[in-house]
C-alpha cells in the first residue's frame, strides 16, 4: 500500500467526475475489508476490466450500526481512510462514502436506486453480496435489485457469502471477536492481511527515551476493541518506509494509574522524529498481555525480551496475500 496507490475520496455521488462515472459499482458497508468482502470486490474489479469500465465501491459513512443502533458501540475494523486506502491497493478508482442518516436510511429502494446509482453515479454494472438489503425498513433485495437493473439499463452480480478453509462464513464480527481476545494471528487469516491501524504520532511522557525504548504515541480511537497486550508489529512511515517494532497497547498500568488506552511502538534500529506524521501499524502476533511489574527495572528486563522475541517473529513472517504484501511488506 505504498504512495502510488491512491484513490479518489468523494461523499456526493454527483460530484464523481464524469469520466468515472459509467462504472462498476461494488456496494456494502465492507468494515474490515475482509476475504467475503474482497470476493465481491475482486467480482467488481474483474467486471470492470472485462468491459473498460472505472471501479467504484459506494458505502457508508458513518456505520449504519452506529445510527440506527448508536446505543450500541461498535468497534469499527477500518475507518474510513484505513478503508479507503485498503480499496486503493485493490484497484479501485474511487469511493464514494455516502452519509448515512436517519434521512437517509427512510428513503425507498426505489429512490436509492434512481438517486444515487442510476442518476448520481450512472452505473453500468452493480456487484453486491447475496445478503445487501436497502431502502426503508429493507424492503430492497436481490430480486429488487435484479428488477431495478432492467428498469434502469445496469447489470447486477450477486456474490454468494464466502466461506473460509472451515466451511465458516467470514464475516467482521468473528474478526471482531478475534481481535478482542487478541488474536492478530488467525485476525489476519480471515482478513487476508495483518489488522492495521492509522493514527498520528502524538507527543508523550518520553518516559521509554529515558529507558533506552523511545516509542511512537497513537491515540488509537475510543471504540478500539483490540486486546490489551504486547504485539510484533511493523510501522509504516507518511513517506512509505517500513520499520519493525514492538508495540504495547494499553494503559500502562506499571507507570500510571489509570491511563487512557494508548498504542506505544518501539521502532527496532530508528532514530528520528515522528511527531505530526500520521503512520500506520500492522499487527503480526500478540507476545503477552498487558502485566503490572514491580518496578521499572523488571518493566525494561521484560521489554528486552519482548523485542527479541517480536525480531524472531518478523523474521520468520511471510505474507498471508498479495493484499497483505502490499500493506505490511511493501515499501515505497
Amino acid at each position: 500500500m505504498g504512495k502510488a496507490a491512491e484513490i479518489l475520496r468523494v461523499s456526493d455521488p454527483q460530484s464523481l467526475p464524469g469520466e468515472l462515472r459509467g462504472g462498476v459499482a461494488a456496494i456494502g458497508n465492507f468494515d474490515g475489508v475482509h476475504r467475503g468482502h474482497q470476493a465481491v470486490l475482486e467480482r467488481a474489479i474483474g467486471e470492470a476490466r472485462a468491459a473498460g469500465r472505472s471501479a467504484i465501491v459506494l458505502t457508508f459513512e458513518p456505520h449504519p450500526r452506529s445510527v440506527i443502533r448508536p446505543d450500541i458501540p461498535l468497534f469499527r475494523l477500518t475507518p474510513a481512510p484505513m478503508k479507503a486506502a485498503i480499496l486503493a491497493a485493490l484497484g479501485f478508482d474511487a469511493v464514494v462514502e455516502t452519509p448515512f442518516t436517519r434521512a437517509f436510511a427512510a428513503q425507498s429502494a426505489e429512490e436509492f436506486v434512481t438517486r444515487i446509482l442510476d442518476r448520481g453515479l450512472g452505473v453500468s454494472h452493480v456487484v453486491t453480496g447475496v445478503d445487501f438489503h436497502f431502502g426503508k425498513d429493507r424492503q430492497g433485495g436481490p430480486a429488487y435489485l435484479i428488477a431495478s437493473g432492467e428498469r434502469h439499463g445496469f447489470g447486477v452480480t450477486l456474490v454468494d457469502a464466502f466461506r473460509d478453509e472451515g466451511a465458516e462464513i467470514v464475516s467482521s464480527s468473528r474478526i471482531r471477536e478475534l481481535l478482542a481476545a487478541g488474536d492478530v494471528a488467525q485476525a489476519a487469516g480471515l482478513l487476508g492481511y495483518r489488522y492495521t491501524v492509522e493514527a498520528e504520532v502524538s507527543g508523550g511522557r518520553q518516559l521509554g527515551r529515558t529507558l533506552g525504548y523511545p516509542t511512537a504515541n497513537m491515540a488509537l480511537s475510543a471504540d478500539m476493541g483490540l486486546a490489551h497486550g504486547i504485539y510484533a508489529v511493523r510501522f509504516r512511515r507518511a513517506d512509505g518506509t517500513l520499520h519493525d517494532g514492538v508495540a504495547s497497547f494499553g494503559r500502562r498500568p506499571t507507570v500510571e494509574a489509570d491511563g487512557a488506552a494508548l498504542l506505544e511502538t518501539y521502532l527496532f534500529d530508528f532514530a528520528g522524529d515522528l511527531y505530526g506524521e500520521t503512520c500506520r501499524v500492522s499487527f503480526f502476533s500478540r507476545l503477552r498481555g498487558e502485566e503490572k511489574f514491580d518496578g521499572l527495572d523488571a518493566l525494561v528486563a521484560q521489554m528486552r525480551r519482548d523485542e527479541e522475541e517480536a525480531r524472531a517473529a518478523l523474521a520468520r513472517a511471510a505474507p498471508v496475500s498479495p493484499l497483505d504484501r502490499a500493506i505490511a511488506f511493501a515499501a515505497g
